[in-house]
């Protein structure tokens, strides 16, 4: 399979700041990546030199087949880029942005014009198409520039967190037209810092943290870096901890954690066909025999939340922003 986007030891640093750390990255043609990361890992930073708006110090990057440096100018023509905010003009209604974007891509005015109107339908736009974008919601500003970013129908898609500061309704609606784009064949590379997003929207993922790629592969190859399945346990009495630490010794694949503040345990268990259904019925069978009293159980998969705080240490939404 070819390979859309290409980068291999990208650097970029700003005084003090490293702000990509040698990022290396491959996205073949018609799949989705998701670069998951916290905010200030270098997500942005990434994907303003592949969309050619940044030059990078070091290192080389190859898009839909055009060098990001010498063939920028070119490039531009075969690529769509949506931001973090929305860039349209509020003061222009719905249908005189896609127009006026068309025309910045040379389209012509005929055609210019078929393709806002195209666009306003295929996002549902259509009643709001020719009143001022002002008066759209969230959502709609999203969903507007989502449109934009389309209208030259490029190959290569660039979305940098296109879901943030959306509800949880805009964000699904936002997320099924994303789907829609995929499956008509474009590739796309999803910056975010939503697992759930990663994981519902990526056929692969790359973790970024500070200015580098320190995992990749798809949701279920990261979450196996995680390993085991995990009981979780409330028992509020100090004593009924304890006593259920040495108990689950024998059921416990690994460490058993135990969080005095919450009540909790967590358990790891196997993560074989039946590992864990078949080690939380031992659990519990232990538990009850030696009278421990449990107020809560679950029993847990990895999520990419759990790879990402084993990858790097903290929460994939812990840190600020730091120009990148």
């Amino acid at each position: 399979m070819v390979d859309a986007i290409v980068a291999e030891g990208l650097i970029k640093t700003y005084g003090k700041v490293t702000a990509l750390d040698g990022v290396d990255l491959r996205v073949p043609e018609g799949t989705v990546t998701a670069l998951l990361g916290p905010n200030g890992a270098g997500k942005t930073t990434t994907v303003r030199v592949l969309t050619t708006l940044l030059v990078p110090d070091s290192g080389r990057a190859r898009v839909a087949g055009y060098d990001v440096v010498a063939d920028a100018r070119t490039l531009r023509s075969h690529i769509g880029a949506s931001g973090q905010y929305a860039a349209v003009d509020e003061y222009l209604t719905g249908f005189e942005n896609l127009e006026m974007v068309g025309r910045l891509y040379h389209l012509g005015a005929k055609r210019s014009r078929e393709r806002a109107r195209e666009l306003l339908e295929r996002f549902d736009l259509v009643e709001a198409g020719d009143r001022p974008v002002k008066g759209y919601s969230g959502g709609m500003r999203r969903r507007l520039d989502l449109a934009g970013a389309l209208v030259a129908e490029p190959p290569v898609l660039f979305l940098d967190e296109p879901t943030t500061g959306l509800d949880p309704r805009a964000r699904l609606g936002l997320w099924e037209v994303i789907e829609q784009l995929v499956a008509r064949g474009t590739t796309l590379l999803l910056t975010t810092q939503y697992m759930e997003e990663a994981e519902r929207l990526a056929d692969d993922i790359a973790v970024i943290d500070h200015g580098r790629v320190i995992a990749e592969g798809t949701a279920d190859e990261l979450k196996s870096l995680v390993g085991s399945e995990r009981i979780e346990l409330g028992i509020p009495d100090q004593a009924h901890r304890e006593v259920a630490v040495r108990e689950l010794a024998s059921v416990a694949a690994g460490e058993i954690q135990v969080d005095g503040g919450a009540g909790t345990l967590t358990v790891p268990v196997g993560s074989s066909d039946g590992g864990g259904a078949e080690a939380l019925v031992a659990a519990l069978g232990k538990l009850s025999a030696a009278d421990v009293r449990v107020v809560d159980v679950a029993l847990r998969k990895p999520t990419l939340d759990d790879v990402f705080l084993t990858l790097t240490g903290h929460e994939a939404e812990d840190e600020k922003e730091v120009a990148r």
